[in-house]
């Protein structure tokens, strides 16, 4: 069939009437070209076909439809992911722009003396912490905020806590730098996100009204008033026992199992850190609703805050202020630094006294103690930080021969009649065992070797000599930890010293040497590798006191609830009991009396009651003077009191350690009403 289409054909200028007359000749405009039909034929498989299949390619389809179904794919594996996978993250996250959890910190427990006088007290400490997701996201911003805290931070007039190792004054670039290194531990699009993180604390008040008028412009910036300590000490060696607060370690933190937050504070040392369960209460908590930047609109829900318990103790403050009064007076005037003294009450274990010294002041931790401050405690030889008391470990000297003669009673080595000749001391082979006297103590028996710490006794009784079989030293071992020694008593302050016994198999492991018959010897009157602690020295010495009980010391009486009345008292029941017989304890105490009628502490006989004791002297050093000990109980009779005393190279015990404890039971049964 014809198909017309149209043909240009190209006019002239003189025959297009759509020329324009210009000057010089004709122009064409645009329409120079004239239309007219023309007729063309079409036949089937003509060119048109051609045309269609060279500029679309069906097998392409298929390479689109692939790839369609792979982004389909790609799609649905990524939304199967944040939705199965991820889903619970991103919830939370989401919650946490609008609904939050605030914690509601509780009351924390106060501590008292057996009288009830509070020997700790909590006080406001305003604290600054950052909530890294309501910050702006923008460096600019946060940069702004990190600029305006630092400047305020740096212009506080002392030094204030920030996440460093201790508190001291900084500058703003300092104090900005520690933020932001803070800050850049925190991923931005985490849950960590969301939990408060520590900036600093210890601010005082002016800076934080600054900072609390400020805060409410800060997106993420919150400062807030939390409990801190302060401590009211009888004396200064009492903060070897309650210890100090401070603000969790990141250490501390991961092993807490989630209750505690970055900003919280806990015990640190002594009864603070032993007893922190029960210190610091059950923490309350606030559902919120909070704005765009973070700032609390609306509580949802709320749960109260469960105060923490209080501790009742058994120390006596005024005993504690004196039996002090009296060690550093001595220390003083020998021109001694070091020594420690304990006084229990024998019938439960109960501490009534426990001096450490040099000693430090727990309220410098509690204020923030400066960097300066903590390196002189640190650098300080005689270290006042060291509880000597509970961890300190040295040889016992003649304190242990009590123990010694009560094994031996008991095993049947002797009995109260043995009589052993001193003459000034005994030889094997080429090795000489000397009394402390030249020229010996005579016929010696049980009652006399206590009292005049006769060491040829006790040489005879522990290791034998000639015919006579003593206990040996498995025999010596077993005795003496059932009387408390190598573990500890379990007293309730942390950092517990074991002491520690030798034996045959330690020596050969640890010196690669054979166990000699010397080494019983130095065993069996305290010398050699042995060590005690000073607070083991009196736990047993309570054993001959009550009658052949071993108590766990402990310094909390009583847990007490929320309104100060007993909620739990701490139970008292001995460790161990019966182990050796009432006969032969009662045979130990007269030697133990005799020590003060005949023997080394006569100077205690002008105590308004009868006392008993045991002196020693411990040498641990050939350049340097041997410890001075003293342990014993009062009254004789009906014993109240166990004390122990150690002077680090004090020289003799009965020169040094025994007044001491003359002057603190006099005092003690004169100025105190004390009832048996």
């Amino acid at each position: 069939m014809p198909i017309f289409k149209f043909k240009n054909e190209r006019l002239s200028a003189k025959s297009n009437p759509f020329a324009i007359q210009e000057e010089g000749g004709l122009k064409l405009d645009k329409f120079s070209y004239r239309l007219a039909w023309t007729e063309e034929s079409f036949t089937a498989g003509g060119g048109l076909r051609e045309t269609v299949g060279r500029f679309f390619n069906f097998n392409r389809i298929r390479i689109i439809a692939v790839m369609i179904l792979a982004l389909f794919g790609l799609l649905f594996g990524r939304t199967a992911w944040l939705q199965l996978v991820r889903g619970e993250y991103y919830y939370q996250l989401a919650e946490g722009n609008r609904i939050r959890i605030s914690r509601v910190e509780a009351r924390r427990g106060i501590i008292y003396d057996r009288a009830g006088q509070a020997l700790s007290a909590n006080k406001a400490n305003f604290l600054l912490y950052f909530i890294p997701a309501d910050l702006p996201k923008d460096e600019s911003g946060r940069d702004t905020i990190i600029g305006e805290v630092s400047k305020v931070l740096a212009e506080t007039a002392g030094p204030i806590s920030l996440p460093t190792e201790t508190e001291k004054a900084l500058t703003e670039t300092e104090v900005k730098d520690i933020i932001k290194t803070t800050l850049d531990k925190v991923k931005r699009n985490s849950l960590e996100a969301y939990q408060p993180l520590f900036i600093a604390d210890k601010i005082q008040y002016d800076k934080a009204m600054v900072l609390a008028l400020k805060s409410s412009d800060w997106p993420g910036v919150v400062l807030t008033s939390r409990s801190g300590r302060e401590y009211r000490l009888p004396s200064l060696s009492t903060s070897h026992l309650l210890g100090y607060t401070g603000k969790i370690s990141e250490t501390e933190l991961a092993s807490a199992g989630g209750e505690y937050q970055m900003i919280d504070y806990v015990g640190k040392t002594g009864l603070e850190y032993f007893w922190e369960n029960e210190l610091k209460g059950v923490t309350g908590k606030k559902q919120i609703e909070v704005d765009a930047l973070g700032r609390e609109k609306k509580i949802l829900n709320s749960q109260k805050a469960v105060d923490g318990h209080s501790l009742l103790l058994s120390l006596d403050s005024a005993a504690q202020a004196k039996l002090e009064e009296l060690l550093s007076a001595t220390l003083a005037k020998a021109r001694l630094k070091r020594g420690s003294a304990i006084v229990l009450d024998p019938n439960n274990g109960e501490v009534l006294a426990m001096i450490s010294l040099p000693a430090y002041d727990d309220n410098l931790f509690a204020r923030g103690i400066t960097g300066d401050e903590y390196q002189a405690l640190l650098d300080n030889p005689d270290r006042p930080l060291f509880n000597r008391a509970v961890s300190g470990e040295f040889p016992s000297g003649s304190t242990i021969k009590p123990v010694m003669a009560a094994a031996a009673l008991q095993e049947g080595i002797i009995n109260e009649h043995t009589t052993v000749l001193s003459t000034g001391g005994i030889s094997v082979g080429q090795w000489f065992f000397p009394d402390w006297r030249a020229g010996g103590h005579g016929s010696t028996d049980v009652r006399k070797a206590l009292a005049q710490s006769v060491n040829t006794f006790f040489y005879y009784i522990g290791g034998g000599y000639q015919g006579f079989k003593g206990l040996g030293v498995e025999r010596i071992v077993r005795y003496e930890k059932m009387f408390g020694l190598s573990e500890q008593t379990g007293i309730d302050l942390p950092a517990e010293a074991t002491g520690f016994l030798p034996s045959m198999e330690w020596k050969k492991a640890a010196k690669g040497e054979n166990w000699y018959i010397g080494d019983t010897y130095h065993l069996s009157i305290g010398q050699g590798d042995l060590t005690v602690t000073p607070l083991q020295v009196a736990d047993y010495t309570a054993v001959f006191a009550n009658g052949g009980k071993l108590f766990r010391p402990h310094l909390v009486k009583a847990i007490l609830s929320n309104d100060d009345k007993v909620a739990t008292p701490v139970e008292i029941i001995p460790v161990r009991s019966d182990f050796i017989s009432p006969q032969n304890i009662n045979i130990v105490r007269e030697g133990m009396r005799q020590t003060v009628v005949s023997g080394s502490a006569r100077s205690l006989s002008s105590v308004p009651v009868e006392v008993a004791g045991k002196t020693g002297t411990a040498q641990w050093s050939t350049k340097k003077p041997t410890h001075a000990w003293f342990t014993g109980f009062a009254p004789y009779d009906q014993p109240q009191v166990v004390i122990t005393i150690l002077i680090e190279e004090g020289g003799e015990g009965s020169s040094i350690a025994v007044p001491i404890a003359r002057d603190f039971l006099t005092w003690y049964f004169q100025k105190k009403d004390i009832k048996p």
